[in-house]
């Protein structure tokens, strides 16, 4: 019997209609206050979700999503690794953390390779996320890195940072250069070293672009960081001090790209002979600038002038299947037996949709990190285009176009499970701007309302979940002074069934401490199946 072989539940044949999973990204259940965008916006269907028998909470962020403590905030990319996986993998951070721990990361080839390559007449660079919110980076392995590096015999170090203000608050940029500045510092004294900041930039128009979505701004990257063209600046401070001066509302993820010169030359570009090291351990926003490191001569993105010959790596691979990129320090999770692997197995037809910003998250993610498809004979996979504006500009997004095509696919009668990602409540909720917040779950309100119209008219079921909070926590209180949070929120999410012809065949089951990788047992369940012996229990249980 194939491994991937699914039994059919002796009490429950699934619906004969289709079964929709409907991921409300960045929708928590936070405080009922005026911080609280999902709490403000009127909501009428999914009030009534809420407040139905078939609903509970469920934990999307720490130890339930496989990162060290649960302090640590849960992001889209292992919300939906969990979702799709069905049990708890160690992710990014812990991952890192334990090779930098253990040793593991310095006895590796790859790390080797790079030092071995500075220390022949190179310089050693490091892109990345700089800041310690855990989510795609932390300064903390930057800086185990750098100490490492120094004591090995690199003697020339180059730092190239992307302000966070995002997953951080949003103008705390100089607080991270104060303390890189100070670790710089200590290194250069004890070891004889040159090892300063180059070049940097806001995360959302420098460097860290995702899905292919605007690559513009990795040519912005390309051009501070490799060759050094960008406004010049004689600190890392200055820069940031000189772009809040000018624009007394600018945040970190916005601040315009910058490198830094001496005597009128940047102190840091990217040459031949120097090896680069991009130490982001989350994919989505690193796959793009590798690419740009290691795509050959039909690399046509944008014009990359210069093209340097580097040993370049990630802190890990972003993208298995595309070998993204070839080197990387450390390995990423397996995860093997997502339960779409099963229905694929089982020959269920099935389908995903988003627009581009998460449209790799009910796909490369869903799927345990896979790119493409997992059997293309039974799967359909559509990204509808994302608009390049700030999102609190448009906060709508293209939620009416996922629900359009998602409403097609399920009166098609093609498809037996669909799932679909509206993007709104995070993306909007990620600038801070709570009236436009407020309308992006108003928006998603609406569409969830269509959505569960259809199943009613189709004899299906219908839940409704999210990955994070986001939305459920716009700004934060201290001493008085409200300041605007754009980071996710360790709230948890809400997890709703809807089932029209439901008669009482199952009940919310009182599991212990449910989290997001419960979800797939339940999916399954649902769909007439009995989970595999080792996923996390279903949220369901029936009445035998």
């Amino acid at each position: 019997m194939s491994t991937l072989t699914l039994q059919k539940n002796a009490f429950f044949p699934g619906r004969k209609g289709p079964m929709l999973l409907i991921v409300m990204d960045g929708i928590g259940i936070g405080r009922q206050d005026d911080s609280n965008a999902v709490f403000l916006a009127k909501t009428p269907n999914l009030d009534k979700l809420f407040n139905a028998k078939l609903y509970c909470q469920l934990q999307a962020h720490g130890k339930a999503v496989g990162l060290p403590s649960d302090e640590d905030m849960g992001n889209s990319e292992i919300g939906h690794n969990a979702l799709g996986a069905g049990r708890v993998f160690d992710q990014g951070a812990k991952l890192v953390n334990s090779a930098i721990s253990s040793g593991r990361m310095f006895q590796g080839d790859v790390w080797k390779e790079a030092i071995s390559t500075a220390k022949k007449g190179g310089t050693l660079h490091f892109i990345g996320l700089h800041s310690d919110g855990n989510v795609h980076s932390n300064t903390s392995q930057l800086y185990a890195m750098l100490q490492e590096a120094a004591r090995e015999g690199v003697k020339i170090c180059r730092l190239h940072i992307l302000h966070d203000g995002r997953d951080v608050p949003e103008k705390s940029a100089l607080t991270y250069i104060q303390e890189t500045e100070r670790v710089l510092q200590q290194i250069n004294t004890e070891f004889g070293a040159d090892f300063r900041i180059a070049s940097g930039g806001g995360r959302m128009i420098t460097t860290m672009d995702r899905y292919g979505a605007d690559w513009r701004i990795v040519e912005r990257g390309w051009q501070a960081h490799v060759l050094g063209k960008a406004r010049p600046f004689s600190s890392a401070a200055d820069a940031v001090k000189a772009m809040y001066a000018e624009d007394e509302t600018a945040t970190d993820q916005y601040l315009e790209p910058f490198v830094i010169t001496e005597n009128g030359h940047p102190v840091g570009t990217i040459q031949d002979g120097d090896a680069v090291i991009f130490f982001n351990f989350r994919g989505d926003r690193a796959i793009e600038i590798s690419q740009a490191f290691e795509g050959g001569a039909d690399f046509n993105k944008f014009d990359r002038v210069r093209v340097p010959k580097v040993f370049y790596a990630g802190i890990m691979q972003y993208d298995g299947d595309l070998n993204i990129p070839t080197n990387y320090l450390v390995s990423p999770p397996l995860i093997e037996r997502t339960f779409c692997e099963y229905l694929c197995h089982e020959h269920v037809n099935m389908f995903a949709v988003s627009e581009t910003q998460k449209f790799g998250h009910v796909t490369y993610f869903w799927n345990g990190n896979r790119s493409g498809y997992i059997n293309e004979t039974c799967e359909l996979y559509d990204e509808i285009p994302s608009d390049r504006i700030e999102f609190d500009k448009a906060p709508k997004m293209k939620a009416r176009q996922i629900t359009d095509w998602t409403l097609d696919a399920l009166r098609s009668g093609k498809f037996k499970f669909g799932r679909l990602n509206f993007p709104n409540g995070d993306m909007v909720g990620h600038t801070g701007n709570l009236a436009a917040t407020i309308e992006a779950v108003e928006t998603v309100d609406s569409a969830v309302g269509q959505l569960l119209d259809a199943i009613t008219e189709l004899g299906g079921i219908c839940i409704v979940t999210a990955d994070h909070g986001n939305a459920d926590e716009m700004w934060t209180e201290k001493k008085g002074i409200r300041t605007p949070k754009t980071a996710h929120t360790l709230n948890p999410v809400p997890f709703c069934i809807f089932d029209p012809q439901y008669q009482n065949e199952y009940f919310m089951a009182p599991v212990e401490h449910p989290g997001l990788a419960n979800v797939a047992a339940t999916v399954l369940n649902l769909l007439g199946y009995d989970a595999p012996e080792d996923y996390c229990p279903s949220l369901i249980r029936f009445h035998s």
